[in-house]
């Protein structure tokens, strides 16, 4: 008698193909075809001791890729509606800051890109997330004390790199003069 995973092994073999061809005619890349064939020897896989007598076994992968294939295209419409849904929201958020292009905001944008990543990580978690030090210091695994350090000097080298002088309105000190709120150590 053979096991079910030898079997499965044969089934695999003999259909591996077939499935594959099935899958690349129906979507647009190759990397979702694959997910689907994998998808539907998963489900045979974990059906293996289920699985129907060999000249039925072919006709019952199509149907298990079918049913794959169309829950892959189900979830490839809502993501794509969900992706629209954020562009939308992007775009109204970004269309109610009237700052948006200002110069300094650029500056500021430009000094931040030119700090070493850890220290930009830790500025931006807290001015521009809100997050406090002992948080900050949970999402990149440092100790408190650490990130009020690193921050403490980051923004001492964005300082640097942009200026003190507030110049004319409309100039934007976010990242620079944000205060943070006292927490306990």
């Amino acid at each position: 008698m053979i096991s079910p995973e030898d079997r499965f092994r044969r089934v695999y073999s003999a259909n591996f193909e077939a499935m594959l061809a099935y899958a690349m005619r129906r979507v647009e890349q190759a990397e979702d075809a694959s997910d689907i064939v994998a998808e539907t020897f998963l489900v045979a896989w974990r059906r293996s001791r289920e699985l129907p007598p060999d000249d039925e076994v072919t006709l019952w992968l199509y149907g298990v890729a079918r049913r794959v294939l169309a829950n892959h295209h189900r979830g490839g419409a809502r993501r794509e509606r969900l992706g629209e849904r954020l562009r939308q929201r992007i775009t109204s958020l970004i269309a109610v800051d009237p700052g948006h292009d200002v110069p300094q905001r650029l500056a500021v944008r430009a000094a931040l890109a030119r700090l070493p990543e850890a220290d930009r990580e830790v500025l931006m978690l807290t001015v521009w997330e809100g997050l406090q030090p002992r948080e900050v210091a949970e999402v990149v695994g440092l100790s408190a004390g650490a990130v009020r350090t690193r921050l403490s000097r980051a923004r001492a080298r964005l300082r640097d790199l942009v200026g003190d002088d507030p110049g004319g309105a409309g100039h934007v000190l976010d990242v620079l003069t944000a205060t943070v709120p006292e927490e306990g150590r």
